[in-house]
């Protein structure tokens, strides 16, 4: 299981290629983030804060709460910082299972978590300035089924 907060970018394919590569893997479970555009355009960055030390232990609760629910064989959770354009990977969940119902349950399950109590700070940065990205009432929704 890893958990890595890094300000550098990654490589989605490379990631998933070295993943999940245990016997017994009958399934992955992926889901990438991307920076996405403000409707209309315009957006010039996002930039993400956290606060170091907090952030990790606090994805690595989200995991280990993930591993004693399902019975996953591999997890990864890579989430970035810092000053990210448009089209950027952002983040990326991947879990391993001997059969897809358990990856694809414990990543929705990740990612529903990780959108709403993660510590993470979003601003978007356009020509006309910057605004902090509120919480989404769907996001909080979203961890009700759980």
């Amino acid at each position: 299981m890893t958990v890595r907060v890094q300000k550098a970018a990654f490589d989605i394919g490379a990631e998933l290629a070295s993943f999940g590569q245990g016997a017994g893997v009958g399934g992955i479970a992926t889901f990438s983030g991307i920076v996405r555009d403000l409707p209309g355009g315009g957006l010039k960055a996002m930039e993400i804060e956290h606060y170091p030390g907090m952030t990790e232990r606090a994805i690595a609760q989200i995991v280990a709460k993930a591993t004693a629910r399902w019975e996953l064989l591999d997890c990864l959770v890579i989430h970035r910082f810092g000053r990210l354009a448009p089209g950027a990977p952002i983040m990326m969940v991947a879990t391993a299972a001997a059969h897809r119902a358990e990856a694809f349950a414990a990543a929705e399950f990740l990612m529903d978590y990780l959108k709403s109590r993660a510590p993470f700070w979003k601003k978007e940065i356009t020509e006309a300035g910057t605004e902090w990205v509120a919480a989404k009432d769907e996001d909080e929704a979203a961890l009700d089924r759980w």
